[in-house]
């Protein structure tokens, strides 16, 4: 199974693309979809990071 701009294309045009990186370009999903516009995968990886450091404070400050 692959993610390419076919699929993509047969999407809603509000369709966002989403992956929980690290991605193998070509394999699970195309380059073209990882840096197309409907692709919000480096959003994702910035949001996880921001989520991950303040679970990190709060179980600092729990314990």
């Amino acid at each position: 199974f692959q993610v390419n701009s076919q699929i993509m294309e047969t999407a809603k045009p509000d369709a966002i693309f989403m992956n929980c990186l690290p991605a193998k370009r070509g394999y699970e999903q195309t380059a073209e979809v990882i840096d197309g516009p409907q692709s919000f995968v480096f959003d994702q990886a910035e949001n996880r990071l921001h989520s991950q450091k303040a679970i990190m404070l709060f179980l600092r400050d729990k314990f």
